[in-house]
């Protein structure tokens, strides 16, 4: 639909039959952007135009970047910011805070059972050949407790909309799941640049995260240490999310270190100081498990410590979050989590899950085979847009390529439908155009469940593309989170 009525940037908007964030399907305004509009028709093009320039210098200036290993172009980005936020009304996070919170109880209770009595196995919800061939499953603890029973204290669950509007999860990030320190800094490009709009808005704060996860961290140290020493561990300045690292450890007041500034002596980790050496209690670790301890998996990692996972077996370091998580954001396994809360909880799930069929089960893998060009394909245990099929997209020679590869592994694939993912205003070239989106809130567990207000949103920057993710050219925006006396007297 064309908004013709509109004024300013927006008076040659379409929605094209998208579900739109901003505008319902007939063309009006809905009520909580209204504001916006109201100010953005105020603009012209050249004061527009040179906020979104004075918010990619500060980008620039401060080094926030995000690193790809593929293409021509270089591998140091500035990350595309887009200066239309995504608004979120008070009484729809209420719904998303409390799935998501279900969710991740739900998760921590399935982690916990599959490394010790394995309930959920017994009594068939989740076939064992499921969890046994899953990549990041880690037989090797199972009987081992973690403090507080939390295996998942920092988890990013991807949120989609589709053409109903309601949310769905799309997958579950449980493992060192990232992007956070971009929504802190857009919010801060925000704020700089259109101070005013913030003004006629009562949005929720998102800067409370790096103290709310230092307190998670602090909490969950072993033998209930009241003043624990932290460390951020990153696998060096070359890997990807390296900004994101550092501007974690400095936002939270604790030391980033690499693996050569650790070291461990009888059972216990000591980083390396100019005044000797000092224990360190928990390490929020930026490393997958497979480089973590060279002792214990790859052999061949020079990012980890050898010695690391024995000091965390015999209870005197924690890491968050813990080893053995990834079995849960297994792309599998996800098509198991509305099972996990009912068996768990006894509740009905809050969000949903998109439909998945999973190519290891006979009938579901005929029908991904007879339907390849119709589906979502992805790998079980692929991040970042990387391993995926869209279907209709696909090229034929494509699409055999993945029939190839669930006919050889039907364990390490699933499929689902082609979402149209709701979409939101974003600024091109003059004009502005919609563009699909996601949404990665994030939700700390420690003595309390805490969710920033909003989270990443994610643009896949390309028109008509589906693939949000910054490795595959995708960019963000601000998220906001209204707060509930919005619009009161």
């Amino acid at each position: 639909m064309l908004l013709g009525g509109m004024k300013g940037f927006f008076g040659n908007y379409e929605t094209e039959g998208f579900f739109d964030e901003m505008f319902d399907a007939d063309g009006n305004v809905r009520t909580h952007y209204a504001k916006i509009l109201e100010r953005f028709a105020e603009m012209d093009r050249a004061s527009f135009e040179s906020k979104r320039t004075l918010a990619e210098k500060t980008y620039l200036n401060q080094g926030i970047t995000f690193t790809v290993y593929s293409g021509d172009e270089g591998t140091e980005r500035i990350m595309p910011f887009d200066l239309v936020p995504r608004i979120i009304p008070a009484h729809e996070w209420q719904h998303l805070e409390r799935g998501l919170e279900q969710r991740l109880r739900a998760l921590n209770l399935f982690l916990h059972d599959i490394y010790h009595d394995q309930r959920i196995v017994k009594e068939g919800v989740v076939p064992m050949e499921i969890i046994r061939t899953a990549k990041h499953y880690r037989p090797e603890l199972i009987g081992f407790d973690v403090p507080h029973d939390i295996y998942i204290h920092i988890c990013g669950s991807d949120l989609i909309r589709g053409d109903d509007g309601n949310y769905m999860v799309l997958e579950d990030n449980g493992r060192c799941p990232s992007g956070v320190s971009y929504l802190l800094e857009n919010r801060q490009a925000m704020k700089r640049v259109f101070p005013q709009l913030f003004s006629r808005h009562v949005v929720r704060p998102v800067d409370i995260y790096p103290q709310a996860l230092l307190e998670v961290l602090r909490y969950v140290a072993p033998h209930g240490n009241p003043d624990p020493t932290v460390v951020l561990l990153t696998p060096g300045i070359y890997n990807s999310a390296y900004f994101e690292h550092s501007f974690l450890a400095r936002s939270m007041g604790i030391e980033i270190v690499v693996s050569q500034d650790l070291v461990v002596n009888d059972a216990c980790v000591y980083m390396k100081t100019t005044k000797g050496l000092q224990k360190v209690d928990v390490i929020y670790r930026r490393i997958d498990d497979d480089f973590l301890d060279p002792t214990v998996f790859r052999k061949d990692s020079v990012l980890g410590v050898p010695g690391l996972v024995n000091a965390y077996r015999e209870g005197n370091v924690n890491l968050c979050n813990a080893l053995g998580t990834g079995v849960a954001d297994d792309k599998v396994t996800y098509y198991y989590v509305p099972a996990m809360i009912k068996f768990y909880l006894g509740e009905d799930p809050i969000l949903p899950n998109v439909e998945t069929f999973l190519s290891a089960v006979d009938s579901d893998r005929k029908f991904i085979l007879d339907n390849l060009e119709n589906l979502v394909v992805k790998a079980a245990n692929e991040s970042g847009g990387y391993g995926m099929m869209i279907g209709p997209k696909a090229t034929r020679e494509e699409i055999e390529k993945f029939r190839a590869a669930i006919i050889a592994d039907p364990r390490g694939y699933i499929a689902q439908p082609v979402i149209s993912l709701s979409r939101s205003p974003c600024y091109f070239d003059g004009k502005l155009e919609g563009r699909h989106i996601d949404l990665r809130p994030y939700i700390l567990m420690g003595e309390k469940t805490t969710i920033v207000p909003g989270g990443l949103t994610r643009v896949a920057m390309r028109k008509g593309s589906l693939v949000v993710n910054s490795s595959q050219g995708g960019g963000s925006k601000d998220t906001w989170v209204l707060d509930e006396t919005e619009g009161k007297c």
